[in-house]
This record gives C-alpha cells, sequence and structure tokens, in this order.
C-alpha cells in the first residue's frame, strides 16, 4: 500500500515520535522489540505474520529518519521553485507535489502518483458544467508545474530513467451533455495519454478514434 503525502503542513501524519523519544532510545526499543519477536518466531518456526510485523517496525524507523529531509523543500534554490511555479498561487499546490515527486525519485522511491484536482465535479476535471471553464482552471494549475518537472528531471540526468504518465482514467464526449450547455458527459472509448521519458520514443502518436 502507498504512503500518503501531503503537499502543505506536515508531509506524512503521525511520523514524529513524541519529544520525549529520542532517535537513539527509540532504536534501543526497536533493537530489543525485534530480539523478542525474532525469538518468538523461532518458536512459531518462522511466521510470516510475524516477520511482516517485524519489517514493517524497521520500515516506520527508517521513514522517521529519512522522511524529514526528503520532504523538505524549503532548501531547493529559488529558480528551482519558479521552475515549478511554487512562487505563484495558481500553481504553488501542484508545483510542491512535482517537487517533491522529483526529490523522492532522487531518493530511490520507485512509484510515485501525482494527484490533480480533488472532490467532485467542477473541483476536478470531471467538466459536467463548463468544459473549457473547467479544463482552463485545472491545465492552468498543473501545465506549468509538470512542464517543470520534465526539465528538472532532464537537466539532471534523471528523465531517461524516469518514466512520467499523464491520463485519467475516461475522456469527454465530443457533445454538448445538455442541449444548451457546455459541458460533457464521460467517454471510455476516446482520450488521451501521454508518456515522456523512461527511454519511450517521442513524438509518437498511437491509436486514434472515429468521427465522433
Amino acid at each position: 500500500q502507498g504512503t500518503i503525502f501531503r503537499s502543505q503542513g506536515q508531509p506524512i501524519l503521525n511520523l514524529k515520535p513524541p519529544s520525549s523519544m529520542t532517535s537513539k532510545v527509540q532504536r534501543r526499543l526497536l533493537d530489543s522489540l525485534k530480539e523478542y519477536n525474532n525469538d518468538h518466531a523461532g518458536a512459531r518456526q518462522g511466521s510470516s505474520e510475524l516477520q511482516a510485523r517485524i519489517a514493517s517496525y524497521e520500515l516506520a524507523y527508517k521513514m522517521q529518519m529519512s522522511t524529514p529531509e526528503a520532504t523538505n523543500i524549503d532548501g531547493e534554490p529559488d529558480h528551482i521553485k519558479q521552475l515549478y511555479g511554487i512562487d505563484e498561487k495558481k500553481t504553488e499546490n501542484f508545483g510542491r507535489r512535482c517537487l517533491l515527486a522529483r526529490r523522492l525519485v532522487e531518493r530511490g522511491v520507485r512509484f510515485i502518483q501525482l494527484y490533480a484536482g480533488g472532490n467532485h465535479n467542477d473541483n476536478n476535471w470531471d467538466a459536467h458544467g463548463n468544459l473549457e471553464k473547467n479544463h482552463n482552471y485545472h491545465a492552468g494549475r498543473t501545465d506549468k508545474p509538470i512542464a517543470g518537472l520534465l526539465k528538472d528531471l532532464k537537466q539532471r540526468g534523471m528523465l531517461d530513467s524516469t518514466l512520467i504518465v499523464w491520463g485519467g482514467e475516461f475522456g469527454r464526449q465530443p457533445t454538448a451533455e445538455y442541449a444548451k450547455g457546455t459541458g460533457r458527459d464521460h467517454n471510455s472509448y476516446g482520450f488521451t495519454m501521454w508518456m515522456a521519458g523512461g527511454g519511450v520514443k517521442g513524438g509518437v502518436a498511437v491509436g486514434k478514434t472515429d468521427e465522433l
């Protein structure tokens, strides 16, 4: 299961230990717990469930130690923040997500999912009411940050080894949803997704829809 990172506030909730718990004390407690668990696992002939629990304790500790540095974008230079649009209100939120994604890629995270939009209808890309207004709004919030991510990965030599996939779960119909409306209903048969980096050949379009 993936770990949710938030673009504002603490990136991961409930990750920081109490102020009275130093990393040295916590490490000693985990080592003692691991010793008891391993003894118990031996008595149970290597229970897979117990081994998984031991591994989860260690993973949580590693995340506590590494996540604060990995998610701290304050030290990024101003020109990088501007590249992602973090200095602009419209693009700041998604820009932070894209910059965080680059920092996670640098540190060996193998799969990262970014989400644009939220809630329902015009709060995301679900343009049932006014497609032009809806898509201009959401594209305006995401175009600069995702372009910044691609450029940043390329200038750091990481784009060839990182595959970017952009898309949603469906497209929109080519005709208005209502007689006098400008919204569009769902279309699962025709929509666009694009890929960049990861060794894929650029400038290639695959597939097409009919006249409708």
